[in-house]
């Protein structure tokens, strides 16, 4: 049990993990009933928390990604959908967020259709929305 907790501790020392990414990494070392216990223990200890990991995640990466990619990522690694969509009104504008991914990535407007789709194509890779897309280089076409 205390192997179990200590394993559950050094991976938590190396980055914040939700609980279902503990839960699976910590699967093959004991049975699912210790397990749960060493997940509670360190829940009611103040050493794991999704609402943690979100923050942490969100600030890590809202700055390069748009809302439909944070949001199955943090899918994907087990956070309580209402706990993301608290999280991510929080977050800047989404328009403020793409203009910015774009000024990283491009220099100057689209100069034809293929320059425009490829720029449309590479925030959407991105997970902004395709109405703030066209919003955007609408705007800086301008």
């Amino acid at each position: 049990m205390t192997e179990l907790y200590d394993r559950a501790v050094r991976l938590l020392a190396r980055r914040e993990h939700t609980r279902a990414e503990l839960l699976h990494k910590l699967a093959a070392h004991g049975t699912p009933d210790e397990i749960e216990m060493v997940l509670n223990q360190l829940a009611a200890a103040g050493l794991q928390s999704d609402a943690r990991f979100t923050e942490s995640y969100l600030r890590a990466k809202a700055s390069r990604h748009g809302p439909a990619r944070l949001r199955q990522t943090l899918r994907a690694k087990g956070v309580d959908e209402a706990l993301i969509e608290a999280q991510m009104a929080s977050l800047p504008d989404e328009l403020e967020r793409a203009r910015e991914v774009w000024a990283k990535k491009f220099s100057a407007p689209p100069a034809n259709v293929q320059e425009w789709a490829k720029q449309a194509r590479f925030l959407h890779g991105r997970g902004f929305a395709a109405d703030v897309i066209r919003q955007l280089l609408k705007e800086i076409d301008s």
